[in-house]
């Protein structure tokens, strides 16, 4: 098979569910905590770490004291009115910023309104990563933003915290995603981000890219610079599979029926995961010349662990 993931994104002939303006019946983060333990919860709540209220020298956010000047100390520092007044040299210690900013940073192109396996869309493993992500940092007292988008649209809307944003967050998402939307463009919403976002912050980004391409390159090279990259991948259902899958199977980019001669042929079926491995290897090694951290999610069981491991690689990251 010459044909990409993405080029085989798939999703049922069934209706696909439209927003109608009737009240939101689903409720996104209910389904993330029912998932995520009080065990796995507590393993991760460190992940998300930094220099939580620890005194500082030198320039930061909040004036916390002045101390006497120590050989080694950066004379940037000195407050020299009041070494004057005090007739010894003295710096300026600051208190260190408390709370983290977490920017999910979500493609809702056209694609990712496939399938990822037979039961779950693309669609609803998005919202649920996302979700994840965003619990953890509320949780952990940090501040939520998310920037989400197509080829055509992107939007921002601006940190806050607590469950109930996250939850009308989360939604935003599931709303914008739709076999109708605009295709997906992830290099164009990074480029928003650049434009919208000028703290640093954690940034999660969600897509299903397959491949980096030199202008996706360009466009996570400028933002590793300012923010901490995490990158989660969202995979896409296997066209050549039969168990479970529906009787019929529609390329959501081309809008053309998947050839059923597609499915059970044991030759296709090796051909199209090798090039997933190859492009999965590509597409790794390719964030870590730029110092992405990555994840696959293959599916809903898997994704809370897949998560873990991008925060845990985060973690060890900065330490070096």
């Amino acid at each position: 098979m010459g044909s990409s993931p993405r080029a085989s994104s798939t999703r049922s002939s069934a209706p696909y569910p439209r927003r109608d303006g009737s009240p939101r019946l689903t409720a996104h983060l209910t389904r993330v905590k029912a998932r995520l333990s009080i065990h796995a919860h507590r393993k991760a709540r460190g992940l998300l770490e930094g220099e939580y209220a620890a005194i500082q020298v030198g320039r930061g956010i909040d004036f916390n004291d002045l101390r006497e000047y120590v050989r080694g100390d950066d004379v940037k520092d000195i407050d020299w009115k009041a070494s004057a007044r005090t007739r010894m040299l003295l710096i300026r210690r600051y208190v260190a910023e408390r709370k983290h900013t977490v920017v999910l940073a979500v493609s809702t192109g056209r694609s990712m309104a496939a399938m990822n396996d037979a039961q779950v869309s693309k669609r609803d493993l998005a919202v649920f990563v996302s979700g994840v992500m965003g619990y953890l940092a509320v949780r952990h007292g940090d501040l939520v933003a998310l920037v989400y988008g197509d080829a055509r649209r992107q939007h921002v809307r601006p940190p806050d915290n607590g469950e109930l944003y996250l939850e009308r967050l989360l939604g935003l998402v599931h709303d914008a995603i739709t076999p109708e939307a605009p295709p997906s463009d992830l290099a164009a919403v990074l480029d928003y981000v650049a434009r919208a976002i000028r703290r640093r912050t954690i940034l999660v980004v969600v897509s299903d890219e397959t491949s980096v391409s030199d202008q996706l390159a360009e466009s996570l090279r400028r933002l590793t610079a300012q923010h901490e990259v995490l990158f989660l991948t969202i995979g896409d259902l296997d066209p050549t599979i039969t168990a479970g899958a529906p009787r019929r199977l529609v390329d959501v980019d081309a809008g053309a029926e998947v050839p059923g001669w597609l499915r059970g042929d044991v030759r296709l079926q090796q051909e199209y995961a090798a090039l997933v491995a190859g492009e999965e290897s590509q597409l790794r090694r390719r964030l870590d010349q730029l110092g992405v951290v990555h994840e696959r999610v293959e599916d809903t069981e898997s994704a809370i662990a897949a998560v873990f491991r991008v925060l845990e690689r985060q973690k060890h990251a900065r330490r070096r």
